[in-house]
């Protein structure tokens, strides 16, 4: 029998199974932004002071290797003025070492599992057209992330007994955009799946108005972070007893206050919180016009229960579990909020 010549539709299921391999990718992203609050606030990012991609992944395998690695560390300024000082033994750099160990571990891992299948996916020319180059370009963003991960290491191992705010906002942000990107491919293949004709959403003005107000609010809170800024105050709705915290230092200027100052940068990050509900809750009620119910729901539901974990986090003095837990929620939020911009960018 002849055999029928090759037809140059994909396959129906291929753009479904790119999906759920994105979405796996954003799952396994979403774990990395947790895994990174947890190496921040055990104060673990700098116990390794070398980048080494392929050594690396593998944690010292003997007595000499770890003590080699402590002696290492104890040449940077964290451990000359903060833990050396406080009698750290290797046992306890042990427990941070795991926690920056296994962030990068879990990067590797990100890595190979966008590297390999888009591999194999180009290979069995299951990419519907025009997907290749978005395709390459998270997995830019992938390798620039690991990039950003050392640059912002770097800043902590001559001068600092910590590492930039400025860096650590960078390397936060470009992993909650990679998430989005990741998200939003993922939906626009869904769509492609279900109808051959359907097109990418497009990201409309009101989208972005959302997505700039939300990207706003985490680079304040990775600014908090990297300031320690969480720590100054633990009431709410009040910051010791006031409104405007009396702490501010407004000597070099509002733009260094902006930047700089905790205070500051606390009360805003609290603040600018309510204007990106309203923002949020606007979307919502667009998507549940559009007739997605299940990502309005998403919406609210994030934005919710993230701003009682920032109240808990503030008012129990920074406890671990409540401040991981705000971080992992933020990329929630930025799921979700991506999610409802590509409902009401897309045509129907």
């Amino acid at each position: 029998m002849p055999r029928k010549p090759a037809s140059s539709s994909h396959s129906p299921t291929r753009p479904q199974a790119l999906a759920n391999w994105l979405l796996f990718v954003a799952l396994m992203v979403l774990v990395m932004v947790t895994i990174g609050g947890i190496t921040r606030l055990t104060e673990s990012g700098l116990s390794i002071v070398e980048w080494e991609p392929l050594k690396g992944a593998l944690p010292p395998m003997s007595q000499a290797a770890w003590e080699a690695e402590f002696e290492a560390y104890k040449k940077i300024p964290e451990y000359i003025e903060v833990n050396g000082p406080a009698g750290m033994d290797l046992a306890a750099f042990k427990q941070i070492y795991f926690w920056e160990w296994f962030h990068r571990l879990w990067g590797r891992l990100i890595g190979l599992a966008f590297a390999l299948p888009l591999a194999w996916f180009w290979i069995k020319r299951a990419i519907p057209q025009g997907y290749k180059p978005r395709l390459l370009a998270l997995l830019a963003l992938g390798a620039l992330q690991g990039s950003a991960g050392w640059w912002m290491v770097t800043s902590g191992l001559t001068e600092r007994t910590d590492v930039s705010h400025f860096r650590l906002a960078t390397h936060l942000l470009i992993a909650l955009f990679t998430l989005g990107g990741l998200v939003w491919t993922a939906l626009d293949l869904k769509a492609f799946a279900r109808r051959r004709s359907a097109r990418p959403a497009r990201l409309t003005g009101f989208a972005t108005l959302v997505l700039a107000g939300v990207t706003l609010q985490l680079l304040l809170g990775a600014w908090v972070a990297g300031l320690d800024a969480g720590y100054i105050a633990r009431d709410w709705p009040l910051m010791n007893g006031t409104f405007l915290p009396a702490g501010i230092d407004w000597s070099r200027g509002p733009w260094f206050a902006f930047t700089h100052d905790p205070f500051l940068l606390h009360f805003l990050h609290r603040w600018w919180a309510w204007g990106v509900v309203v923002l949020l809750v606007l979307l919502a009620r667009r998507v549940k016009a559009k007739g997605s119910r299940p990502a309005s729901i998403a919406i609210h539901s994030s934005f919710g229960t993230q701003i009682l974990l920032g109240i808990a986090t503030v008012m129990s003095g920074m406890a671990i579990t409540f401040a991981v837990l705000h971080q992992a929620v933020g990329a929630l939020v930025v799921a979700a909020t991506v999610w409802g911009a590509h409902v009401i960018g897309r045509k129907a």
